[in-house]
């Protein structure tokens, strides 16, 4: 399953700047990659997984803004186009899981 978070904060102060950057922070450092400005998506093995990943988006948001999580699944994942000017590229892909024995 994907999480996707897409947000528009405020970027009028200092202040508004520093919590934007400091949002963006917390979502890189728990896995996030970014999939367009504003849009983040994390890939999570199990519904359990996502639950812990969104609680600490949840936690993290700023006092001001517009911040969505939407979960798909990795066939809805996958059927997304994206597009470079013209150009298609592919879509991302889950990373490995690993397998312990």
């Amino acid at each position: 399953m994907w999480m996707v978070v897409m947000f528009d904060l405020p970027m009028v102060s200092a202040y508004d700047k520093r919590r934007y950057a400091q949002f963006r922070k917390v979502l890189l450092r728990d896995g996030f990659s970014m999939l367009q400005f504003s849009v983040y998506g994390r890939h999570c093995p199990s519904e359990e997984n996502s639950e812990v990943h969104e609680k600490r988006v949840v936690l993290a948001l700023p006092p001001e803004g517009n911040v969505r999580i939407i979960k798909v699944t990795e066939k809805q994942f996958a059927r997304m186009k994206t597009f470079y000017g013209k150009k298609r590229r592919k879509t991302e892909e889950p990373p490995l899981q690993l397998s312990f024995f």
